[in-house]
């Protein structure tokens, strides 16, 4: 990898200012100054510094967000806002994209990173990956509707879910667990069950529960532990 795209793919620091940075001397390769940006160096086993200081350099980014209503999950739209215009700018990088998509109106985790393969194995059924859902509703829940839920409901246009897992945490709200990731698939759920979502949050994915610390339009880096928390239960079966 170029020194310049090493320097600058952290988010911290353009191209442009990367290679300011090299051609006068500040940037060091294992210690010993480098002032050509194209030299070729391997951040994962060089030793990368920035005016005597250790750089640290990482090959991909997980984030954290928790997101407010009227944000896209996508990485860009030409008429409303997305959830990378919250990202500060400590955190923008290159390819970075939301892993799994929620309604503008649907609030909560969504997890943000530059690692295809990682997203792949979080989005995939195959994997088991659940995604924690909190939903209040219009109506009561019935039995019938638990039932139907939990049960593997067919929706309207005749596509069947997998079973979800259903715990009621008042007579119109419920918390849902599932592994799919059908388009509506929550709020079409309920309504073929014969009841209606009023409000959408995503509480956690996998075994990661949302940061109560985080406040609407927020985000952190995942801890190397919650990483490979993830990894580790999205392992297919």
């Amino acid at each position: 990898m170029r020194l310049d795209k090493a320097i600058s793919s952290q988010g911290t620091l353009t191209r442009k200012e990367a290679r300011a940075l090299i051609k006068s001397g500040r940037v060091g390769v294992d210690g010993v100054p480098v002032t050509d940006p194209g030299a070729s160096v391997d951040p994962a086993t060089q030793a990368l510094s920035l005016d005597g200081i250790p750089f640290t350099w990482e090959e991909h980014l997980y984030l954290m967000l928790n997101k407010p209503e009227g944000y896209l999950s996508a990485t860009e739209d030409r008429h409303r806002p997305t959830v990378l215009d919250l990202v500060p700018e400590e955190y923008a990088r290159d390819g970075l994209f939301p892993a799994g998509r929620l309604d503008s109106d649907t609030t909560g985790f969504v997890l943000l990173t530059d690692d295809g393969a990682f997203a792949h194995d979080i989005l995939s059924p195959k994997h088991h990956v659940q995604k924690t859902y909190r939903a209040a509703l219009s109506e009561p829940v019935t039995e019938a509707m638990l039932e139907q839920v939990r049960g593997g409901i067919e929706l309207a246009d005749g596509t069947v879910c997998l079973p979800a897992e259903v715990t009621l945490l008042g007579d119109r709200l419920a918390e849902l667990k599932i592994v799919e990731g059908k388009y509506h698939q929550i709020k079409r759920m309920w309504a073929a069950a014969g009841n209606r979502v009023l409000s959408l949050t995503r509480t956690a994915i996998g075994p990661l529960p949302l940061d109560p610390d985080l406040g609407p339009g927020e985000c952190r880096p995942l801890s190397g532990e919650e990483v490979a928390a993830l990894k580790s239960w999205s392992k297919p079966e």
